[in-house]
């Protein structure tokens, strides 16, 4: 319901940041990318675009983005299109991210139970790590890093946001997101 309310509002700033990331990055600004949603499912998350087309290294996106897209990155603008994926249902407004396959889909025992719930835009785990691809790109092995360190760290914030649900608790998360953008 909120997802829907917000489109009036929010539409054009999305039709505005896909032309001019299509500009950008000289590809098409809408860029979708295979997650894992509730259950295990697979789903296809919206963003617009802020790196130009190839291959990418984890802790390097600095080399990758343009201006503008490390504008649309730092200040999460970058994620609006994600609420097409709320109207759709395959996510919501807080909760776990969505991460990609080979980390979700690869959870064994209790850790499972963060796919019990929509993957959200925002969460614990989110605000936590805010600044990660700042974090990534100080490491010597980003990728390393990232599954070793910060990977099991969002696991066990994840599981306790889980483990502790309410509405007050993702209101709080809510508006703290929106106070850190």
């Amino acid at each position: 319901m909120l997802a829907l309310a917000l489109l009036p509002l929010l539409g054009i700033p999305i039709i505005l940041l896909f032309l001019m990331a299509s500009i950008d990055t000289g590809a098409n600004g809408l860029f979708l990318q295979e997650r894992i949603g509730q259950y295990g499912e697979r789903f296809k998350i919206y963003k617009i675009r802020t790196l130009k087309e190839g291959v990418h290294r984890l802790g390097h996106m600095d080399y990758y983005a343009s201006a503008f897209g490390k504008f649309l990155r730092a200040s999460k603008f970058d994620e609006l299109p994600q609420l097409f994926n709320v109207l759709k249902g395959d996510m919501s407004f807080v909760g776990p991210r969505p991460d990609l396959p080979g980390f979700a889909d690869a959870l064994q025992g209790d850790d499972r139970i963060i796919l019990e719930v929509k993957p959200g835009i925002t969460g614990p785990a989110t605000l936590k790590y805010k600044d990660e691809e700042l974090i990534l790109s100080k490491q010597m092995d980003p990728e390393s890093y990232n599954r070793t360190i910060i990977w099991k760290d969002k696991v066990e914030i994840n599981k306790r946001y889980v483990k502790n649900y309410s509405f007050s608790l993702d209101l709080h998360f809510l508006l703290k997101s929106l106070k850190n953008s």
